[in-house]
């Protein structure tokens, strides 16, 4: 009997926790909406350009910034203040590029990030529904070898 007003204890204690934070949450979230508190950089657009390599128009502050991003460095390819721009399509943007050795500079990173590309792709196959959370099985497997290793 004891050990069943226990658990039962246990689990209000777990059920009171659970729903303090998800109140905290759900204010604190409201509250930065009710302020105005917005995201400082935006995303307008995204063109790959290779398996690993795109082009990103980012608007932060009134400035759209065209950056070259591959998976060893993101480059600035053009700067315009959001006045000048006229449309806001990808392609425009790309097209009005003024820098050549920004893009230089990214064709240098896109054909490093080509080279090391030449090797064959593996073919994809479905992540496991668990996989990289702590329920995965993979991910405990993982654990115990590192910890194997420190010893």
């Amino acid at each position: 009997m004891d050990t069943l007003i226990v658990a039962v204890r246990v689990v209000l204690s777990l059920g009171v926790v659970l729903a303090l934070l998800w109140y905290l949450q759900r204010r604190l979230s409201r509250g930065a909406r009710a302020h105005g508190i917005a995201n400082p950089v935006t995303v307008v657009g995204r063109q790959p350009i290779g398996q690993k390599a795109s082009v990103v128009v980012v608007e932060v502050d009134g400035t759209r910034l065209v950056l070259g991003v591959t998976e060893q460095a993101v480059t600035v390819l053009h700067e315009k203040s959001v006045a000048a721009v006229s449309t806001s399509t990808l392609e425009t943007a790309v097209a009005a590029l003024g820098s050549p050795d920004a893009s230089d500079a990214f064709a240098r990173s896109l054909a490093t990030a080509e080279a090391d590309d030449a090797a064959p792709a593996p073919t994809p196959t479905r992540p496991a529904p668990l996989a990289g959370s702590i329920l995965s099985p993979s991910t405990w497997r993982q654990t115990a070898a590192l910890l194997r290793q420190g010893r």
